[in-house]
Parts: structure tokens; sequence; C-alpha cells
């Protein structure tokens, strides 16, 4: 039975953000006043805790370093019915959280993410970071039949069955496209809601790496990809193998039906093998695919849902 005060938390994870989190705490103490507030500090070398425990927050630390070890650490040791994350650099409207919030009180979404790309400030974002938001969006939308816009957005709402259920493993910003590839494969429901980024203030540095972390997003892709859609992983291997060995293989055929002798003989072997390297990538894609829906339907049980 759903609570009629629903417990609410609010999670800010926090490297080196003296600047910014304070204002961050007034804002969402302001819009949730009932709610409490979690400040992980991920071994800051500024005053970040200092000030957030100034403002009344709950400081935990976390030494692994990485945001992904850090909401590995909230969804473990926070316990409420609502939880907001959002990031402590003080470019997420609090004023939003209603909005965000709304679909997951009156289950209608079991994760609702602030999507930032159609009202952005006008310097939130760099070319390179539009161009990698919209290739790994394209990618997962690919994978798993989906039609989300924004992934990597800092700032959301999940409620309890979500954050004890969903499996993490990655320990950089990555993190928050494992949230929504895992939520689309365990078939929860994601709603995506409007927000305005606003620009970061003066004297607060981003923490990101356009390169570093655009490469371990699609690293992460390509992994979840192979986990846990090996059919369509595989497959593309053996599409690939197969069309290779069919236009080889052309060459050899089309000589025979012309003057009645093979000539190409390496050819027509590279042209077999081809093909047969492409059978075995179908088949290890359909075998881990069945593998992995039997898994599913385990941990659906396991789940209860």
């Amino acid at each position: 039975m759903k609570p009629s005060t629903p417990r609410i938390a609010i999670l800010i994870p926090c490297y080196n953000e003296e600047i910014t989190i304070g204002k961050v705490i007034e804002d969402f103490r302001r819009e949730l006043p009932q709610a409490e507030i979690y400040v992980f500090d991920n071994n800051s070398t500024d005053r970040t805790a200092e000030i957030a425990a100034g403002n009344h927050a709950i400081v935990i630390k976390e030494k692994r370093q990485g945001k992904g070890f850090v909401i590995a650490s909230m969804f473990k040791k926070v316990e409420a019915d609502i939880f907001v994350m959002v990031d402590g650099d003080d470019t997420y409207p609090a004023e939003s959280v209603h909005k965000l919030m709304r679909p997951v009180l009156d289950e209608e979404a079991d994760m609702t993410v602030g999507t930032r790309l159609n009202k952005p400030a006008a310097e939130a974002f760099k070319p390179l970071n539009l161009l990698g938001n919209y290739l790994v969006v394209t990618l997962v939308n690919r994978i798993f039949d989906s039609e989300l816009t924004d992934i990597m957005s800092g700032y959301r709402v999940f409620n309890r069955d979500f954050v004890k259920n969903i499996p993490l493993i990655s320990k950089g910003f990555e993190v928050e496209t494992q949230l929504v590839i895992q939520s689309l494969y365990y078939q929860f429901k994601i709603q995506e809601i409007d927000i305005e980024l606003r620009e970061r203030p003066e004297g607060s540095v981003s923490k990101l790496n356009t390169f570093r972390d655009g490469f371990r997003v699609l690293l992460t892709i390509a992994n979840i990809a192979k986990a846990y859609r090996p059919l369509f992983f595989f497959g593309l291997f053996g599409w690939f193998f197969l069309i290779s060995g069919l236009i080889l293989g052309g060459i050899p055929i089309l000589e025979f039906f012309r003057t009645g002798l093979i000539t190409h003989f390496p050819t027509a072997i590279l042209a077999t093998g081809l093909v047969l390297v492409s059978m075995i990538f179908f088949a290890i894609g359909l075998i881990l695919d069945t593998i992995n829906f039997r898994i599913k339907e385990i941990t659906q049980i396991l789940m209860k849902r």
C-alpha cells in the first residue's frame, strides 16, 4: 500500500562543488521542506562537505572515486519512498522537482528524467557534448526500440522499487546511461520531463571530459548490448561476415557460369570461411539470447514485479 505521506530523499552527488552546494540545498529545502537531503561527498578537496553540513544536510563520504560508485552507495544506504537525484552544480532548477515527482507519485512512472536538450541555456552544451548525446541516444533507441531524447541527465526521480532492484556496475559518468538501459531491459516505466538547464555559475568547473567520458559511455553501451541484446550485438558481426562472404563468393560463381572453370580458389575458400564464421556469430547470439530470456524470467519472479 502506498503511504499517505511518502518519505522523500534528495540525493546530491558531489565532487568539489563548494561554490554551488549551499544554494542547491537551500533551493530544494524550499521546494520540499519535508524531505531529507543527503550529500554524498566523493573525496572533495575543497569545502563541499563542510558547507553541506553547515546547511544541515546529511553528509555521507564515498571513498571510491567515480559517480557510478556514488549512486550505487546512495541506492544502498538511503531509505525512502521517493528518491530525487540532482547534481550539485546548480544547473538544474529546483522548482521543476514537482513536475518530475508527479508521474512517480501517481504510479505512472518508475523513473522520470529531466530532459535538458529542448530548452538548454545558450552555452550549457558544447557541440561535441550534443553530438555525443545524440549518438548515444540513437544507439540506445535502436537497441531497445525506445524513443528517448536525453539519457545523460543528472536530474531524476525514482520510486523505491526501482532504486532497490536496479543493478549498477558502472563507476563513472556513464552511470546515467546505464540507469536508462537497465530500466529499459527490466521494463521499468520511464517518463521524460522538459526542464530548463542553466549554465554553471562563474567559478564552477565541470568535471566531465568530453572525449574520455564519451568513449566510456559508448563502451558501456557496447558491453550492455553484448550482455542484454546478444542476438542484436553478435548478429551485426554475423551479417557483416555473411555479406562479405557472399560478395567474395560471387566472384568464382560468376566465373564458373561464364567459363565453366574456377581459378579463384583462394577467394572461394575465403568466402566459404566468412560464411561459416557468420553462422557461428548468429549461433552465439541465438544461444545467449535464449539464456538471457530465461534469466530475465527468473529475475522478474525474484523482483515480484
